[in-house]
């Protein structure tokens, strides 16, 4: 069976998708029920590509603009509407901190900056 994820999302139209049985490659076990897609296969193709390429660039947003070619707004505001779309993870990050190693990933201040701006926001809390 040909292993093609992208014709599975194309085919569904990104309708939700209930699995009803799992085998286990050649050993002759199944398990059968309604399973539903983990949340990372429910994202559209284009989305899953991205985040698998935010993945092997180990979050570096540099890499990622050079990659696609795009701006880092753009790339940051791809990331915040995937992120939108998995809800099953919390993130616990400020704002301040968010702010503080966004302004770091695009150079406008050096990492013993963002040390003391984030140490500072440490004793607001």
């Amino acid at each position: 069976m040909k292993k093609d994820w992208t014709y599975l999302t194309r085919l569904t139209g990104g309708k939700p998708i209930m699995v009803r049985r799992v085998e286990v490659g050649d050993e002759g076990i199944a398990i059968e029920g309604n399973f539903e897609l983990p949340p990372l296969a429910k994202l559209q193709t284009e989305d899953q590509v991205f985040v698998a390429v935010f993945v092997k660039c180990h979050g570096s947003i540099k890499q990622m603009e050079k990659h696609f070619g795009v701006s880092y707004p753009t790339i940051k505001s791809r990331l915040n509407r995937i992120g939108g779309l998995l809800d099953f993870v919390e993130v616990e990050t400020t704002a301040d901190h968010g702010d503080v190693l966004d302004r770091l990933e695009r150079g406008e201040i050096n990492v013993n900056e963002a040390i003391e701006s984030l140490n500072k926001g440490d004793d607001h809390e």
